[in-house]
């Protein structure tokens, strides 16, 4: 049993998720990641696009790294690809923010058997407004941001930032897990 899977059996969930939340955020780039960096001109920053799956929980289940420039729906397919192949092909349903609105991320998604609803803010609302099941993942990444490795995009390779993103989650994981461990006598 991975760690993921015990401590959402000790929440008293299921050991593999049947619904996630999708979402992206931009780091700035530094001069190592400079040459693979793209703009994103909605957050008028150079740098790098991090798109993360969590659980419910706030678990990281997936990461893809691209260039800022690129929209968030375009990865909807690689997505859920990674989630289903890492949960056993468990999850239904994937909540998201509007940024994966169109017929195409639905479609991707329906080609992995999940269910991509979209969480749009109320029109008439203004201001900071929670979103129902959206905060899991803007929790995931306040979470991720305290480490400050991934602050900013310092690497000059992809696969380095999405590995350190695993490695920062198993950091968070352990706390919770090591009164697990020592109770059933595993430690």
């Amino acid at each position: 049993m991975d760690l993921r899977s015990m401590l959402r059996f000790a929440s008293g969930r299921q050991g593999q998720p049947s619904a996630v939340v999708l979402d992206g955020r931009t780091l700035q780039s530094s001069c190592e990641s400079g040459p693979r960096s793209g703009y994103d001109g909605y957050k008028r920053k150079r740098g790098s696009k991090v798109h993360m799956a969590v659980d419910t929980l706030g678990h990281l289940l997936a990461v893809h790294v691209t260039p800022a420039n690129e929209q968030e729906r375009a990865q909807v397919f690689e997505l859920c690809e990674a989630v289903q192949t890492v949960t056993g092909h468990t999850v239904e349903l994937a909540w998201a923010d509007q940024g994966y609105t169109g017929e195409q991320p639905r479609r991707d998604a329906q080609a992995h058997g999940i269910e991509l609803q979209v969480i749009k803010l109320a029109e008439a609302k203004k201001g900071f407004v929670l979103l129902p099941k959206r905060w899991v993942v803007e929790r995931s990444f306040a979470w991720a941001a305290r480490f400050r490795r991934l602050a900013k995009d310092y690497e000059r390779l992809p696969d380095v930032l999405r590995g350190l993103h695993f490695l920062v989650f198993a950091i968070l994981m352990l706390p919770k897990a090591i009164p697990l461990l020592t109770a059933t006598g595993n430690a």
